[in-house]
């Protein structure tokens, strides 16, 4: 006999696995997420930092941290920096909104990175610019891909 306690953490690791089907965003989606924020307006490398170790263990629980160069005036600073992994089931991983008065463009989190890929991320200005930086990763245990039975 299964107990509650059971019960809930194999309802929530189900919940939280894509379906079978479903493991990967597709081209499509990730330049439709993308499309959706710049407005079709191209992003140019440079400024943006995305650091993320290159070799993941387990993609379960991943550190990841981006930064902009921005001096962060009320003329000039950083509005938003999206994250996107386009092997996860959902392309846009991560989005954090900032004003002049952040202080800094930079933020760190964990992330769930579902297989080995090129994370990006995509600062938007407050002139309307886009800015990029990419980074491939190789995940040696994948987040979120077992098989459902």
């Amino acid at each position: 006999m299964i107990t509650r306690r059971e019960f809930v953490v194999l309802a929530c690791a189900t919940a939280s696995c894509a379906a079978p089907g479903a493991l990967h965003a597709t081209p499509a989606a990730v330049d439709e997420a993308i499309r959706a924020i710049t407005g079709g307006t191209p992003a140019r490398r440079g400024r943006v930092k995305l650091d993320a170790p290159a070799l993941i263990e387990n993609g379960n629980s991943v550190v990841l941290g981006v930064s902009v160069e921005s001096p962060m005036t009320q003329a000039d600073h950083v509005k938003a920096i999206h994250v996107f992994a386009p092997m996860n089931p959902l392309p846009n991983m991560v989005s954090v909104y900032l004003g002049p008065r952040s202080g800094r463009a930079q933020f760190s989190t964990r992330v769930r990175v579902a297989d080995t890929q090129t994370l990006v991320a995509l600062a938007q200005m407050s002139d309307g610019s886009f800015w990029s930086d990419q980074v491939s990763v190789v995940v040696t245990i994948a987040a979120c891909l077992e098989e459902l039975k």
